[in-house]
């Protein structure tokens, strides 16, 4: 089996430096698991690394598609074996970063993924609903029928819920049952996952902070160049974190000050949920010290 390393867990926990530094001393590349680093032009706002932070490692899975294209889950997978392939292929060991769960899980795990059946005038209505009743209420419908899905699907990933709700009215199972039926292909992976464990009220703090930065960044003006490029806030990535809050100052909906509190907010909404995908996982969970790096290459080596 190939060997598969994963650093996964929240926004802001440090994941890039610890795998750009794990790949530099095991001689790795990086396979991008961020649902929203596939777009091109969207650097700031979805904490892209810089050519700096990445420290001449290869990076794969990013700015592969248009922010104007749709992509999902089943795109990023077919993609995301063979790049993991060719890495291997090479010598060179993968190591799959990210926090977008459902990315993560479907190629590790090397779920096929049958094309679940919908409903388009199901799917009409509750586009209709969340017109009506903004993205938070449709949400919440969800929560109430697929809480595995919720934790998963920020709110403002209208799509994507939409679909999540849309093939359970449809066929009575969650996304996740279709998935853990689909499970018929064989292990291809040797995998060590790991994530770093701020406490809760660091890891908030540390949010808080990336956004001020994204923000002395240009994310305003970052915003900007993608509406000229063509992007609306129907696209899926201007339902990211951050996109559609600065797209609401730029519209005159609130002020920079309200945006801005509501990305902090939004993003550690979006950590707690992520805590909790991949606290059910076989996670090994390392203490943020100077030697993570030390402690988490034991790790790999005992594991792979």
């Amino acid at each position: 089996m190939i060997p598969l390393v994963i650093i996964a867990g929240p926004t802001a926990s440090g994941k890039t430096a610890l795998s750009v530094e794990l790949a530099k001393r095991l001689d790795g590349e990086i396979v991008s698991a961020d649902s929203m680093q596939i777009y091109k032009y969207m650097d700031i706002g979805t904490a892209k690394p810089t050519a700096a932070e990445r420290r001449g490692i290869p990076h794969h899975m990013m700015d592969i598609i248009l922010p104007t294209e749709d992509f999902s889950v089943a795109d990023y997978s077919s993609m995301a074996h063979k790049v993991i392939a060719d890495i291997h292929s090479r010598g060179k060991l993968p190591i799959m970063v990210g926090g977008t769960g459902l990315y993560i899980d479907t190629v590790a795990d090397n779920i096929v993924l049958g094309e679940a059946v919908g409903d388009e005038k199901i799917r009409a209505q509750l586009e209709e609903f969340a017109e009506t009743n903004g993205n938070a209420a449709l949400h919440k419908l969800l929560e109430e029928i697929d809480p595995e899905s919720y934790e998963n699907l920020h709110e403002n990933d209208i799509k994507r819920v939409i679909r999540a709700i849309e093939i359970y009215r449809v066929t009575g199972k969650t996304i996740g049952e279709h998935n853990r039926r689909s499970r018929t292909a064989p292990k291809i992976y040797k995998t060590v996952k790991l994530a770093v464990a701020w406490d809760r009220n660091v890891l908030y703090e540390r949010i808080n902070r990336r956004v001020d930065e994204m923000i002395e960044s240009g994310l305003e003006k970052e915003v900007r160049a993608c509406l000229e490029l063509g992007v609306t806030e129907k696209n899926t990535s201007m339902q990211a974190i951050g996109y559609k809050e600065m797209l609401g100052f730029i519209k005159g909906v609130c002020t920079l000050e309200e945006a801005v509190d509501k990305i902090k907010m939004e993003s550690r909404r979006y950590a707690k949920r992520q805590l909790s995908w991949f606290k059910r996982g076989n996670i090994y969970w390392l203490a943020p010290r100077d030697d993570i790096a030390d402690r988490a290459q034991a790790v790999i080596r005992g594991e792979l």
